[in-house]
């Protein structure tokens, strides 16, 4: 009887989670070590990028979409898994950018210190804001993040205490990192930190959807009163959905900092957080596979559209255009994301 009653939830879990395919772990092991063999590769691929894989350009840009595809998927955490529309993403991510650049420009902690600071955080704040934002639900709880957001984004800008640069931003003070990240020679290194970040995020929340918390943030995604009627405290599990997802989202703010070598004011905006649900529904939401092909895709095409402008014109020169009509055209012909393109493959086969 116990078998009959867990067996459905477990192949739910599994197909959610990327299984039971048998193929599944052997495909994602091989594009693993692809894409850390890549800063090795001295070829060139025509029309993707402009120069070879090896060269710090292309690192640069693949830097870009593995931070991105990370921070995606924990946004995908907070809407595709647990049902909470969220526009104030992008203020954790921030945080993370923001302790990490501080902390480096006015201590001589180092990078070390600079990570303690931003586990702190990335915890504390989180959690304090997600127990007042909670409170409330749908619209309501959309608008409180949103505020949240707000707010500390006239605080980045403002700069009251004069430690966020404002407008302008805030620069790493190069003399306080680690060589290996320091330099245009040493965009692979890079490239790895972010390549881990991207795996390091993967794993947590693959664990945590296969978890007893993982299997109660769908259910109050599909259901959350039945979920009260069970007498499970949803604001409980939503506020673990939260602090989790943020907390990964302030690491991921750490290494963007890192990457792009310093902390800048345009991700406290809410267009920011609005980019990560377009990743997530371009993807795929609720589907782990989906945030992250959506988070690589809409990051790699928001930086080659723009390298692209300045050779055309009209509607076509605005990178935004060009994915905006993308993102319409693929909602209307795929609603279900990049990834519904293997499930109508797999039916396709089995019929």
């Amino acid at each position: 009887m116990t078998d009959q009653m867990t067996r459905p939830g477990a192949v739910a879990t599994a197909r959610i989670l990327g299984g039971p395919r048998p193929w599944v772990r052997p495909v994602s092991l091989a594009l693993l070590l692809l894409m850390a063999a890549l800063p090795a590769l001295d070829v060139q691929i025509p029309l993707l990028f402009d120069g070879t894989l090896a060269s710090p350009g292309v690192l640069h840009l693949l830097s870009l979409m593995c931070v991105m595809a990370a921070i995606a998927i924990t946004y995908d955490l907070l809407f595709g898994f647990t049902g909470l529309l969220s526009f104030g993403h992008g203020l954790y991510v921030a945080i993370g950018m923001y302790t990490t650049a501080v902390v480096l420009t006015n201590t001589g902690l180092g990078l070390g210190g600079a990570l303690g600071y931003v586990v702190v955080l990335g915890v504390a704040v989180p959690l304090v804001l997600g127990a007042v934002v909670l409170r409330v639900g749908g619209t309501a709880f959309t608008m409180a993040t949103l505020a949240f957001a707000q707010a500390g984004a006239i605080f980045v800008v403002r700069d009251p205490f004069r430690v966020t640069g404002g407008e302008l931003g805030l620069a790493l003070p190069y003399e306080q990192l680690p060589d290996v990240l320091v330099g245009v020679v040493n965009a692979k290194y890079r490239y790895w930190l972010a390549l881990a970040l991207l795996v390091l995020t993967v794993v947590v929340v693959r664990w945590a959807l296969a978890s007893r918390p993982g299997r109660v943030w769908r259910a109050i995604r599909d259901n959350e009163t039945r979920v009260t009627v069970l007498g499970l405290r949803s604001y409980a599990f939503k506020l673990m959905a939260f602090t989790l997802s943020s907390f990964l989202a302030t690491l991921g703010g750490m290494v963007y900092a890192l990457i792009v070598g310093g902390a800048h004011a345009e991700v406290t905006d809410s267009t920011f957080t609005l980019g990560l649900l377009v990743m997530v529904v371009l993807g795929g939401s609720g589907r782990l596979s989906g945030a992250l092909i959506g988070g690589l895709v809409y990051t790699y095409l928001s930086h080659r559209l723009g390298d692209l402008s300045t050779t055309v014109s009209g509607p076509l020169s605005e990178p935004m255009f060009v994915l905006g009509v993308l993102f319409v055209a693929l909602i209307m012909f795929l609603p279900g994301g990049i990834v519904s393109l293997v499930r109508r493959t797999e039916s396709r086969g089995e019929a």
